[in-house]
């Protein structure tokens, strides 16, 4: 006969329980997200950088042009629209120098160059409503400018701010006194032929000494104003 086998579930007294140990949860690692920004954020960005560029404008032309104390001239007042150089700081802090856009700058002054023909009376009418006059020249490098400006094309003739007030008697429209020194005629002029001939133009041509009276009739002109430093 076989023999059973008996199981049976046995107690130990005293028996302490099987030790649990607690396992710490895993640490969860750190994931690296690329930092997120609004999508509104660029667009305020390039605004702002728009502002800055305005008001960068408004600082150089505008306000330098408007400040208390200085008195905006007629050439300001008669033009918006401006171009301007750098130049050596004088007074003020100021080191920009401008002309009214189109018009040519040089040294401390502006030159306009017309495409229309007037008469001289005209022509100094015309200069005076911009805030500017007939040029008046004054030194060999000012005449060297107006020459070099004036070559293409030759040939043509454009009224200064010099006019006879009886025969050989000169005089320039801001009252500068006329100087021999500072006069640069073309060769055998000017020949002051009666009352006929008592306006002064510049001809265009590659000399330096360009310089011819003749009759006040139509001819091209030359303004001249102050340039404006801010």
């Amino acid at each position: 006969m076989a023999s059973e086998i008996t199981y049976a579930e046995v107690k130990f007294k005293n028996a302490s329980p099987a030790a649990v140990v607690e396992v710490p949860p895993e640490t969860k690692k750190h994931e690296h997200h690329p930092q997120k920004y609004p999508p509104w954020l660029p667009w305020l960005i390039s605004l702002l950088l728009l502002l800055a560029c305005i008001a960068l404008v408004i600082a150089l032309l505008v306000v330098p042009f408007s400040r208390s104390g200085d008195q905006p001239t007629a050439l300001q007042q008669t033009f918006m629209e401006w171009q301007c150089t750098s130049a050596e700081p004088q007074g003020k802090g100021r080191g920009w120098m401008c002309c009214p856009k189109g018009w040519k700058h040089f040294q401390n002054s502006c030159y306009y160059l017309s495409a229309d023909k007037m008469s001289w009376a005209e022509s100094e009418q015309n200069c005076t409503g911009m805030g500017s006059h007939l040029v008046v020249i004054n030194t060999e490098a000012e005449q060297a400018f107006l020459t070099k400006e004036l070559q293409v094309p030759t040939g043509i003739n454009y009224y200064i701010g010099l006019r006879a007030q009886a025969v050989g008697q000169w005089q320039w429209v801001d009252q500068t006194p006329y100087s021999e020194r500072a006069a640069f005629w073309r060769k055998d002029e000017p020949n002051n032929h009666g009352d006929d001939e008592m306006c002064v133009v510049i001809h265009s041509s590659s000399v330096i000494h360009n310089w011819n009276d003749l009759r006040c009739e139509s001819h091209y002109r030359i303004c001249e104003a102050s340039a404006v430093t801010v």
